[in-house]
């Protein structure tokens, strides 16, 4: 079974976007479907997050 985590910013448990490591992301309000994302699509894409909060 995978494991989904979300934010500790989510106010609201049911309107939020979850990660599942080595799966992708989701809606938290469509939690059947997801959309696959590599681990160096990931890495990548935290990079840019990262890059922009400085």
């Amino acid at each position: 079974m995978s494991v989904w985590r979300k934010s500790s910013y989510s106010i609201n448990s049911n309107d939020c976007v979850e990660v599942g490591r080595g799966i992708g992301v989701r809606d938290s309000k469509a939690p059947t479907t997801h959309l696959p994302v590599s681990a160096d699509a990931w890495s990548a894409f935290l990079g840019l997050v990262r890059g922009a909060s400085r």
